[in-house]
């Protein structure tokens, strides 16, 4: 983002003005008491909705943005969680992402804007009995919904603090998630990464074991899982109705955190998912609550050096950052 915004706002000038904005929202002030505030300059927001509900706070983010300012909110549906293009080609305008697609994009020359961090942690990786440890993947074949897609970027910037080259030593299984699912229980692979509901869908069959949890295990639980971002010409053209849904995004993370029963409760209700049980877990078990404490830059410089150990990206952290 440049330093001085179309409109006459900084880049510092738009993120203190996010950071204040946001803390008081969630202190429990009312909408009203931000009247002093200019209204959104569009009042129409597109979101994606897909097959995934560790992103929760940009579904319930939908009982906020009114609040905001936003009258004509409209959910999108779309094949993966992989919003990055949709939103790069002004199908959608904001949207929760793991960082790594994002950072791939950024390195290709994509005009997007990582706004901050919504949540730590949501993939597991589930093995089999010959999987104890990220090292054992060397010569494994290994399940992920598309190459290029979150859990496929995740798992290649494991494997790369390990040591190993995600293009040589793995061979890679691309399905949707059934499928790798019932290749992983009849042996024809070795490794799937999972990401809510689909880790609580695994135990509950007792499919494979956790090798890593990304909600506990260091490094991984030590940085932002997924981020909110746009794409540039909207910040440039909308930076209070960005800070206003990125606020709304927040306090959706927060109820999440404190109330995981009426979050689940809302992501069944509106058809996010058809099973409360996961859902309920999946609320208690990613951690929500923590989007004021982590810095997002720590984040894209963690997932950047390994992407860039990977061989995925050409850029390094600080041109990716910048």
């Amino acid at each position: 983002m440049r330093e001085r915004q179309d409109g006459g706002w900084s880049r510092r000038d738009f993120l203190h003005t996010l950071t204040l904005a946001g803390a008081s929202g969630l202190l429990g002030l009312e909408p009203s008491s931000f009247a002093a505030e200019p209204p959104p300059e569009t009042t129409r927001l597109r979101l994606g909705k897909a097959p995934t509900i560790c992103i929760a706070p940009q579904y319930l983010a939908e009982e906020f943005l009114p609040g905001e300012g936003f009258t004509d909110v409209q959910y999108v549906n779309m094949a993966s969680g992989l919003f990055t293009k949709a939103i790069v080609a002004g199908e959608l305008d904001i949207g929760l992402n793991f960082s790594g697609p994002i950072i791939t994009r950024v390195d290709a020359g994509d005009p997007i804007v990582i706004l901050g961090g919504a949540h730590v942690g949501c993939f597991e990786l589930f093995g089999s009995e010959r999987v104890r440890t990220i090292r054992d993947l060397k010569g494994k074949a290994v399940g992920v919904t598309e190459l290029g897609g979150p859990d496929h970027i995740f798992l290649a910037s494991m494997v790369a603090y390990v040591g190993l080259d995600a293009r040589k030593d793995i061979t890679w299984s691309p399905n949707p998630f059934v499928e790798s699912t019932k290749l992983l229980a009849e042996g024809k692979i070795d490794a799937v990464m999972a990401f809510p509901p689909q880790p609580q869908e695994l135990r509950a069959k007792k499919i494979g074991h956790v090798v890593v949890n990304s909600m506990m295990d260091r490094p991984w639980s030590q940085y932002f899982c997924c981020m909110v971002y746009t794409r540039r010409d909207f910040v440039r053209k909308y930076p209070v109705a960005t800070k206003r849904a990125v606020r709304a995004i927040l306090k959706a993370a927060d109820v999440c955190a404190r109330e995981p029963e009426r979050a689940a409760r809302f992501l069944v209700e509106k058809g996010y998912t058809n099973n409360y049980d996961y859902a309920l877990q999946t609320m208690k078990d990613v951690v929500y609550g923590k989007w004021r404490e982590y810095d997002p830059e720590d984040t894209l410089r963690f997932y950047a050096l390994r992407l860039h150990e990977a061989g995925m990206i050409k850029l390094g952290p600080q041109k990716i950052i910048a």
